[in-house]
């Protein structure tokens, strides 16, 4: 995946305007990828569906 500038990435429609707090997500074919918006090339995370999906229902419930 190189350094992940080549993906589509989505950031919360509820992240400020600065992006000061933010992380962007993409998918890819074998996982989600999640990146903090001020470090495009910095590290990623990576997470099966699965994980991604227990992950999005507990920070639902936040």
């Amino acid at each position: 995946m190189g350094n992940g500038t080549e993906l589509t990435w989505f950031k919360s429609s509820h992240s400020t305007p600065d992006g000061a707090a933010c992380v962007e997500v993409a998918s890819t074919p074998g996982s989600i990828r999640v990146r903090d918006s001020k470090q495009a090339r910095g590290p990623q995370l990576a997470f099966g569906s699965q994980e991604w999906a227990a992950f999005a229902s507990y920070a639902a419930d936040r």
